[in-house]
């Protein structure tokens, strides 16, 4: 199992500091929500702190854009230097030609869909992704229970994946602690996203490497 610790979730009196524990730990990846009070009901950060964690982050920086019009900053997120683009399937009226923007971009391309988004909206663009996450909570705050649904559509997404010849792997972010991410694991997710299990953790690393065993 990967493992990508959301930055969310982390102490920003002290980033840091976070950003250095997170650069030491067995973590894959690390998973930045940029949320602008529109798409989403909260105002998390922007580019100066994209550009900041890019300059001292040695792990792969996965930007998931919780905003309108994420297309319209495919250039600044490359620029940050983001790994990874991931934009809401509900935020895009073109999505196709977004996620074609954000591969010509030289950044991996993946979208998020909403609990309440069924993973067949996905079906004529799947081919194309390297990663599709679920949100297992309603994005915009951190710290909410997992939807238990959510097992039933990563398997649905496996199956959609499998069919396709697809290679985009399976990310699930919201409520991830040991317990939920032994069943996403089961369900045949590939990365789990966790945010509290992590930083709110008395020994964030153990926390992290709890999360690749699975």
């Amino acid at each position: 199992m990967q493992v990508s610790p959301s930055l969310l979730a982390a102490n920003f009196t002290n980033l840091q500091r976070e950003i250095d524990m997170i650069n030491t730990s067995e973590a894959d990846m690390l998973h930045l929500d940029v949320m602008d009070g529109v798409f989403v009901p909260n105002i998390s950060f922007g580019f100066p702190v994209l550009n900041a964690v890019g300059r001292i982050s040695t792990k792969p920086l996965d930007v998931h854009l919780m905003i309108v019009e994420p297309q319209k900053f495919v250039s600044q997120v490359r620029d940050c230097g983001a790994s990874i683009m991931n934009v809401h399937q509900e935020a895009c009226i073109h999505l196709d030609r977004t996620i074609h923007e954000i591969k010509e971009a030289g950044m991996k391309a993946a979208v998020t869909l909403n609990p309440s988004t069924p993973v067949g909206t996905l079906e004529d663009v799947i081919a194309e992704l390297d990663m599709v996450l679920l949100m297992s909570v309603n994005p915009g705050f951190g710290g909410q229970k997992f939807i238990e649904n959510t097992l039933t559509k990563v398997c649905r997404l496996k199956e959609l994946i499998s069919s396709s010849g697809s290679k985009a792997r399976i990310e699930v972010d919201g409520g991830v602690n040991l317990s939920t991410g032994r069943m996403l694991a089961g369900a045949g997710a590939d990365i789990l996203v966790a945010g509290s299990f992590v930083f709110g953790s008395p020994t964030p690393h153990e926390a992290i490497r709890s999360l690749k065993a699975l």
